[in-house]
């Protein structure tokens, strides 16, 4: 399982344009190609249900947040806090993205690839805001991803769009030598 999980680094008490635009962003492209979508630490005090009918009410992006629905109805959505110690396990390995990875902890995206080929689960996270990832989950991601590979800092929803695409062009691309 590939996990596209967004951090909100913006206001957590009050809902911004940025919040639901960028769900609504993630949601075709998660649908696209095969990620589930996990929102962490935003400003909704509702049900995932209620969120998914607040987003189609708010905004056309995502033909309307219609993508974000299928999501839901195929259990492919999770929303919670930040978890204060690790990630469900289900997620799998946790990958931070950045254009800064620590090189201890630096993975190609043709390694992720070929492990997620081989059925390993993994969740991808990225920073909603001008802040990016809170520096505490650098620590906690086993993993530091450079989709880029050239160290070039990306605005959050080109990095949403960026990451599961190359992915899956890369994994569908081992599937071909299969």
């Amino acid at each position: 399982m590939l996990t596209l999980g967004i951090v909100n680094t913006y206001d957590k008490i009050k809902i911004l344009d940025a919040h639901y635009r960028a769900i609504a962003r993630a949601a075709p492209i998660c649908h696209a190609f095969g990620f589930h979508l996990a929102l962490y630490d935003f400003p909704f005090k509702m049900t995932v249900e209620e969120l998914v009918a607040y987003v189609m009410e708010k905004t056309t992006i995502g033909e309307s947040g219609s993508y974000l629905k299928i999501l839901y109805e195929k259990s492919h959505l999770s929303v919670s806090e930040l978890p204060k110690k690790g990630f469900p396990s289900h997620f799998g390995e946790v990958v931070i993205t950045t254009s800064k990875p620590s090189p201890k902890k630096q993975i190609t995206p043709i390694k992720i690839a070929e492990e997620a080929f081989r059925n390993r689960s993994f969740l991808f996270l990225v920073g909603l805001g001008h802040k990016g990832l809170p520096k505490e989950l650098f620590e906690r991601g086993k993993y530091h991803l450079d989709i880029t590979g050239k160290g070039l800092s990306l605005e959050t929803c080109t990095a949403i769009g960026a990451i599961p695409a190359y992915l899956s062009g890369l994994m569908a691309n081992l599937e071909t030598k299969k």
